[in-house]
C-alpha cells in the first residue's frame, strides 16, 4: 500500500476530486495549507515596482509586495495498493498541469498497515 499526496492550487481542488472519483479513487481527505515553494523574487524587480508605485494587479503582484508571503494551497491525500499508484499520479498530473511554477507537488509514501477502526480489520481490503 502506498499513501499519495498532493499539493495543488485552489483552482483546481473541485476538478482533481471529480477526475480521482472517475479514476475509481473516491476516498480522499483534503486540507487547507499554506506554504510556498523554492523560487525565490528578484529583489531588484520587486524595488523597481515598489518605486514606481506599481505593484501588479494579480497573484503575482501580491507576492512582489509581501516578499515571504504563503500561498494558500490545498493538501489531498488518499491511500492506495501499490499497482493503483500510477493511474493516480497520472490523473493528478493531467488535471493540474498547467506548465506554469506553483502547480503542485506529488509525494509516494510506503504505508505498512492499516486498521479499520469500527471493525478492527487490517490489510488492502479495508482502503
Amino acid at each position: 500500500m502506498k499513501e499519495v499526496m498532493c499539493i495543488i492550487r485552489l483552482n483546481k481542488v473541485n476538478k482533481t476530486k471529480e477526475a480521482l472519483a472517475e479514476a475509481g479513487f473516491p476516498s480522499i481527505t483534503c486540507r487547507k495549507v499554506l506554504g510556498r515553494g523554492k523560487k525565490s523574487i528578484d529583489k531588484a524587480l520587486v524595488e523597481a515596482y515598489i518605486e514606481a508605485g506599481d505593484i501588479p494587479p494579480s497573484p503575482y503582484g501580491e507576492n512582489l509586495s509581501e516578499r515571504g508571503r504563503l500561498i494558500p494551497k490545498r493538501f489531498i491525500t488518499l491511500m492506495v495498493k501499490d499497482d493503483e499508484v500510477k493511474n493516480v499520479v497520472d490523473t493528478i498530473i493531467s488535471i493540474n498541469s498547467t506548465g506554469t511554477p506553483g502547480d503542485g507537488k506529488i509525494f509516494i509514501l510506503p504505508i505498512e498497515e492499516v486498521y479499520r477502526v469500527r471493525d478492527g480489520q487490517a490489510g488492502e481490503e479495508v482502503i
